[in-house]
């Protein structure tokens, strides 16, 4: 089944097949859809798997745990054809998540995968729908994905969903990531191959956005490299400053991990220096030349300048949004996230600076920012994270 379009509207997307049997955490259906303009490419997955798809969704990816980036996954909640609230509500999860672990089912990971020891069984997939809203999610190919990519999916999934409801916009929750890849569709941050804004989002739903850029792992000397490194015991899937360093007293060196490297396209979109706003924590390993660059005593690296040239940050926030679509920013306030080194040096969610995240520039039509006492990992399913989402949808 194809759902074609020329000039203005997306390139085709072509249904390769679809799911209703047996499906997991509640949905009833998904259906596996390819973008087939040609400017998709196959991303580069780590060759130890961290980064694969699995569970269900390697299965709907057809068996393919490193699925081609022109393929995503649609989910279906309860109710989508039924329900009655008029305008249908599209999920956007973040790095690093999919659509079963960031909306219907939090304890997928098992404990501490929700940023907390005990994680619940359902989630935002689940409220809404109760709502009577008509749900959808939408499950990206690559957990690191190129922006250009996850926001040509984004207007991808939001054509399928009015063409199956009949509705003429989508609401849309976004994640992290994902906050910058849907703000790049509605402003017309694209490729000159990718889909001109169409008018279809109604409103625009920003959880943990770091609208003015994001330096956690810069800040903090070798800490996040040793859950990355391998050589180290790491097993993270995400970007490291280093590109070289020490594991139990043997050098080892290459950009495999870092911000340069294939397996992470979509991370480097999101870099921009913070230093001038919040001192660098000085007492951290090799605190100084991870930031700026140079040879430090455990790790070498470029350091953060190296990397700003693929930011998309100040081009996004200098794009503005339309005036048509209200977004609504939801921001945590609590540096707690279980396991992790929490970005603790200014007010932040753990990961995100507040005032990243609270940041409107290039947001015309601004719904508001409500900041909570919740971490980054627990706005999407905490009561507190899921009634200001609410509230965001059914505002006048």
């Amino acid at each position: 089944m194809g759902l074609g379009g020329t000039g203005a509207i997306a390139g085709p997307v072509s249904l390769e097949a679809s799911y209703t049997s047996g499906i997991q955490n509640g949905w009833v259906r998904v259906e596996r859809w390819r973008d087939t303009l040609s400017a998709f490419s196959q991303e580069a997955f780590p060759s130890d798997g961290r980064g694969d798809q699995s569970g269900q969704r390697k299965t709907f990816f057809g068996g393919d745990g490193s699925p081609h980036s022109s393929r995503f996954l649609l989910y279906y909640a309860p109710g989508w054809n039924t329900n009655v609230r008029t305008t249908p509500v599209l999920l956007v999860h973040g790095a690093n998540q999919d659509a079963d672990l960031a909306w219907a089912d939090p304890n997928e990971a098992g404990g501490y995968g929700c940023g907390r020891s005990s994680c619940p069984s359902t989630g935002l997939m689940q409220t809404l729908s109760s709502d009577g809203y008509k749900v959808f999610a939408i499950n990206f190919p690559h957990k690191n994905g190129d922006g250009y990519y996850w926001s040509e999916q984004i207007a991808d999934a939001v054509k399928v969903i009015k063409a199956r409801t009949g509705a003429s916009e989508v609401d849309v929750v976004a994640w992290s990531k994902a906050a910058s890849n849907a703000r790049m569709y509605i402003s017309g941050v694209k490729k000159s191959w990718g889909t001109a804004y169409r008018g279809d989002v109604r409103r625009l739903i920003l959880l943990g956005s770091a609208n003015n850029g994001i330096d956690l792992s810069f800040r903090h000397g070798w800490t996040f490299s040793l859950t990355v490194y391998p050589q180290c015991g790491g097993v993270i899937n995400g970007p490291v400053p280093h590109d070289a360093m020490v594991c139990y007293g043997v050098w080892w060196s290459g950009d495999e991990w870092t911000y340069a490297s294939d397996y992470f396209p979509g991370s480097k979109q999101l870099l921009k220096r913070w230093d001038g706003t919040y001192s660098l924590p000085s007492w951290e390993q090799d605190w100084y030349t991870t930031y700026y660059g140079g040879l430090g005593y455990y790790t070498s690296g470029p350091g953060i300048a190296s990397y700003l040239g693929g930011s998309l940050v100040d081009t996004i926030r200098n794009a503005p949004s339309p005036s048509g679509v209200r977004v609504h920013n939801l921001c945590g306030s609590e540096n707690d996230i279980a396991l992790l080194h929490n970005e603790h040096t200014g007010p932040s969610d753990g990961v995100v600076f507040r005032a990243s995240c609270e940041d409107t520039v290039g947001i015309t039509n601004n719904g508001g920012t409500a900041t909570v006492p919740i971490n980054h990992l627990e706005l999407g399913w905490t009561s507190t994270g899921k009634n200001q989402i609410r509230s965001g949808l059914s505002a006048p």
